[in-house]
């Protein structure tokens, strides 16, 4: 998963059961695929603007000169997410689960409709908060519906399909992109298209029940028990009951007294609390900071950087990189508890580092190989207007590329050779007419990436990066935040982690096309690859392995501060006994 709530792993045994289970009880499957289109939801929104903003560039010459102006399209909805996390905690405890899930539908479905009526590219912006507020109450809420509607043997299974729906809602919006291409107003279908499954979540969840936790910390036992009389067979009802009873009188002994300063400062104050929060916190910005999220929102614009201009093989290939980060998080969840948290992140660390620095090489000598500049392409084109502006009153034109074409300070495109896209082109004014005028003489418009030869290699080495990061980065981060903190502190240390992680992408998917316009691909893609390396190196000194251990010896073990060249005892079935060094 690449960003939202906390995912609880799930071993082979536990999915096993969860089969057996739905098989006998469907209404629980009801229960949690009704709730799971908050992720596919989730998943959809956030991949599907890689494509959309394609078109809209066409469709708007501003967005297309300005860089500032894409980005903000795209983290706008980064931005709605952190605040709608934060309203989605105090919605879920004042009136419940259910309710804020289909207030979340409600804010996906207007917004849906608002991008796909926009007439300026601020109204697209207005609607892309709405869907970040929407996509942050999700996040977080549907998880939580489904861990407190399942029975507890198949919890972490159940819960785990709500990562599985991320992934796929971003790999369905790759396939939608993709479908539209060649309609007509294709990147309003693009964005309109989600609120069909918002819709259908709002109508499903108005015949579902409330969870039956929050149902009995509300004072309405009965209503919790008919709920948990069609969860669980009759001989057991009445010990989840017990159970139920006895984990809520649990929780409000542990909860925190006080605002949410005095929280935070009771939280600092505790010296497994602060060294928790160290671990958490570095793995979910050194998610962030790997790039993940460039790879999500801009992917087809990184593939079109590649040389691939056209909009539909940009959309294509990109579908790729969105299909194995689905399929890295049904691997997560079948090794997570095998291999560890702390092993895979290392491994999926190292793995990320070789492949932006492979990637930034390859896009250095993409640059270095791009075609030349001709005069008398140029002039095919009938000069004066047509023409850019900077080759044109350059002293070194002779020596233009077509990366010095299309670099910052030119702020033009370029059109490729009629027989062979490789040899020399025309550097052109970045204008629609002329565009279209480029493209009538059958020959490929560029205005992100040049021609190249190795651009394919870029792709290629783009879909190792999401295979190594899916399985390691992208999910035990999650997992590492929901086992890493005591119990009284567990909803705050996770909350201050997903705000770092919510913030962490929003800084990221601010400057990613700034940072190309400055450093180019290649120093971006270098400078992730350092920014990786420093992950990799907190990583290894504050994240400690938690896999197998129960919350009393995690404590412990962070209680003495835990170092990476001491030993630690895995005793998983032994919470009693202390964890020595």
């Amino acid at each position: 998963m690449v960003e939202g709530g906390a995912v609880t792993a799930a071993d082979k045994t536990e999915f096993t059961e969860c089969w057996r289970t739905t098989w006998r009880t469907p209404y629980i499957m009801r229960l949690a695929l009704s709730a799971g289109l908050g992720g596919l939801l989730f998943g959809y929104d956030t991949g599907v603007i890689s494509g959309a903003l394609l078109y809209i560039r066409e469709d708007f010459e501003e967005v297309d000169k300005k860089t500032w102006l894409q980005e903000t399209i795209v983290s706008m909805a980064v931005l709605g997410a952190i605040f709608g996390a934060a309203c989605g905690g105090w919605m879920n405890d004042r009136w419940g689960r259910r309710v804020s899930i289909m207030v979340a539908d409600v804010l996906f479905l207007v917004g849906a409709i608002v991008m796909a009526i926009a007439p300026a590219p601020w109204v697209i912006i207005i609607g892309r908060i709405l869907v970040g507020l929407g996509v942050g109450m999700a996040s977080m809420t549907a998880p939580l519906y489904i861990s407190e509607a399942s029975p507890h043997r198949i919890r972490g299974a159940l819960v785990s399909t709500n990562g599985f729906l991320i992934t796929g809602g971003q790999f369905l919006s790759y396939l939608i992109n993709l479908a539209f291409t060649h309609a007509k107003s294709n990147w309003r279908w693009m964005l309109g298209v989600a609120g069909v499954p918002a819709l259908i979540q709002l109508l499903l969840m108005l015949s579902l029940p409330e969870s039956p936790r929050w149902l009995y910390v509300n004072g309405k036992e009965n209503e919790a028990r008919s709920i948990l009389e069609k969860i669980y067979p009759a001989h057991e009802v009445e010990e989840e009951m017990e159970a139920l009873r006895t984990s809520v009188e649990e929780e409000e002994e542990n909860s925190l007294d006080g605002g949410i300063m005095d929280k935070l400062k009771k939280a600092w104050g505790n010296i497994v609390v602060r060294r928790g929060l160290y671990a958490g916190i570095t793995v979910q910005v050194a998610q962030q900071f790997v790039g993940i999220n460039t790879v999500m929102y801009y992917s087809p614009t990184i593939i079109q950087f590649a040389g691939f201009a056209s909009n539909k093989t940009a959309m294509a290939l990109a579908l790729i990189t969105s299909g194995l980060n689905m399929i890295g998080s049904i691997i997560s969840m079948c090794f997570v508890d095998r291999y560890g948290r702390r092993r895979l992140m290392i491994i999926s660390m190292i793995g990320i580092i070789s492949c932006l620095i492979v990637l930034s090489f390859i896009f250095f000598e993409a640059a270095s190989m791009s075609p030349k500049i001709s005069p008398t392409e140029t002039a095919i084109f009938g000069g004066g207007n047509a023409t850019c502006p900077a080759y044109t009153n350059a002293p070194d034109a002779a020596s233009w590329s077509c990366m010095r074409c299309l670099s910052k300070e030119a702020s033009c495109a370029f059109c490729g050779s009629a027989t062979d896209k490789h040899e020399a082109g025309a550097c052109l004014v970045l204008d629609d007419a002329v565009r279209s005028t480029c493209r009538e003489a059958k020959r490929t418009w560029y205005s992100q990436g040049c021609p190249s030869k190795i651009g394919f290699l870029a792709v290629i080495f783009l879909a190792l990066y999401i295979i190594v990061y899916s399985p390691g980065m992208g999910t035990a981060p999650w997992i590492v935040n929901s086992e890493i903190y005591p119990l009284k502190y567990r909803g705050l240390g996770g909350g201050i982690a997903a705000v770092s992680n919510w913030t962490s992408n929003l800084i990221v998917s601010e400057t990613f096309l700034t940072l190309t316009e400055h450093l180019g691909s290649s120093g971006t893609f270098l400078l992730f690859a350092c920014f990786s390396a420093v992950g990799l190196i907190a990583i290894y000194m504050l994240v400690p392995e938690t896999k197998g251990m129960q919350f009393e010896e995690v404590e412990r073990m962070l209680k003495k501060g835990f170092s990476p060249f001491k030993k630690y005892r895995d005793e998983p079935h032994k919470s009693k006994e202390a964890v020595t060094a």
